[in-house]
């Protein structure tokens, strides 16, 4: 469509080249600089003006932004511009990661048993209900029926933090969301390691990829992680504390670990939270603990947002595909707030309710995972995993208004001008 429309520009510069020599060749794509710009200018408007006349989370305006012109169905975004935004929307996951990395503290956890069985109550039932789901309605194999509840099993921590962020939530229900999502992001990274190696199992008779992939994946983001904890405590431990300097150290060693991680084929998102946890658990001289990302990271949510939504298969849309998306949702929906129901952890009934409901989204994160495993074999990983990527993608626009309605529900927003608020 977009050629079609370029059409009569290229013939008319070709022409005009004739005569001004000096004149470049028609562009044939987007430069990347101007397409990240125009990425965030549309999806912000569209987030705020979502938010404004209807009151919706600004990240479905950023998710509807990028299904809109993404290759599904304007097909203005292609799919060689969004390998272009790849990197970037990376980047702003993996600062997202970092920050739910930070916020998962094991000592603390460690001293609240019921919390801990809460948890993992939440994480087992979440796991057994999709994956029963998956292969015995839907009637997947098992190693996909694994890798569909690896993928969706968990809560969606980039949508969980900006919904926090915007609704400056605050109070028990909004902590035990933040925990039960960096809990479950943890589970569903164990669980993504182990699928690698049952994938191969299923479809390479190479013993050593079944071995060496998952262990590539969990040991390769394991010492990039801790490499960059190592160097963002000694460099930041020579500054002063809660400086621009100590938040520019910490920004730029998640940024080297997300360009290391791409560089040797390790996922970004593992390899980030897991920095995030050990950095949180290490920093006993509390040199980091009380430096803050800056907000403009927020700035790169909305590329982020806005590539996911153009990397929805909505072309490959079919209802029986997505009624049984709408059924792992609701087996999923059900696993969770009954699990947290029954589990206890300190809160009333009907407030442990609203943590299941505010643990809901399934995101970027999901989609991320969904493309790495599918990518092992691509001639049937992409049909495989078509469940877990609508379900996602239904999930992207209902998730954040469950997460927001359960934060308000418990009484723990603040009322904002969103005049004078930016991104989040």
């Amino acid at each position: 469509m977009i050629n079609d429309m370029l059409s009569p520009a290229r013939v008319a510069w070709e022409d005009l080249q004739e005569r001004l020599f000096f004149l470049p060749p028609f562009p044939e794509a987007l430069d990347s600089l101007a397409l990240f710009s125009m990425l965030l200018i549309v999806g912000l408007l569209f987030g705020e003006w979502l938010r404004a006349r209807l009151g919706w989370p600004k990240v479905i305006g950023y998710v509807l932004a990028g299904t809109l012109f993404g290759p599904s169905v304007l097909g203005w975004i292609s799919i060689e511009a969004l390998a272009q935004t790849r990197p970037i929307a990376d980047a702003a996951l993996g600062l997202l990661m970092l920050e739910i990395g930070r916020r998962l503290d094991l000592r603390w956890l460690s001293q609240h048993r019921d919390l801990l069985r809460a948890a993992l109550a939440e994480i087992t039932l979440s796991f057994t209900a999709i994956f029963l789901f998956a292969w015995g309605v839907v009637g997947l194999i098992p190693a996909w029926a694994a890798a569909a509840a690896a993928v969706t099993m968990a809560s969606a921590p980039a949508v969980v933090l900006l919904i926090v962020e915007e609704a400056n939530a605050q109070g028990q229900v909004t902590e035990r969301v933040i925990m039960h999502t960096a809990l479950s992001a943890a589970a569903s990274f164990v669980v993504f390691a182990v699928v690698v190696g049952v994938v191969h199992a299923e479809y390479s008779d190479d013993w050593l990829s079944l071995v060496v992939h998952p262990l590539w994946v969990v040991v390769g983001a394991l010492i990039i992680a801790r490499l960059m904890v190592l160097l963002a405590l000694l460099a930041a431990s020579r500054l002063p504390k809660r400086s621009l300097a100590q938040i520019v150290i910490l920004v730029a060693t998640a940024l080297l670990a997300v360009g290391i991680a791409r560089t040797l084929a390790v996922p970004v998102f593992l390899t980030l939270f897991l920095m995030g946890a050990i950095l949180s658990f290490s920093d006993r001289e509390r040199t980091l603990s009380y430096t803050n990302l800056p907000e403009g990271h927020w700035l790169l949510a909305i590329i982020l947002f806005v590539v996911v939504g153009a990397s929805l298969p909505w072309q490959d849309f079919a209802w029986l595909t997505g009624l049984q998306a709408l059924g792992l949702l609701l087996v999923r929906a059900v696993a969770k707030v009954a699990a947290l129901a029954w589990a206890g952890g300190g809160l009333a009934s009907a407030r442990r309710v609203l943590v299941g409901i505010g643990i809901q989204p399934l995101s970027a994160t999901a989609v991320f995972m969904a493309y790495e495993i599918a990518g092992l074999y691509p001639e049937i990983g992409r049909s495989s995993l078509s469940l877990p990527l609508f379900a996602a993608a239904i999930m992207e626009l209902t998730g954040p208004a469950l997460c927001r309605f359960a934060l308000v529900r418990a009484g723990e927003t603040a009322a904002t001008d969103s005049r004078k608020r930016g991104v989040a």
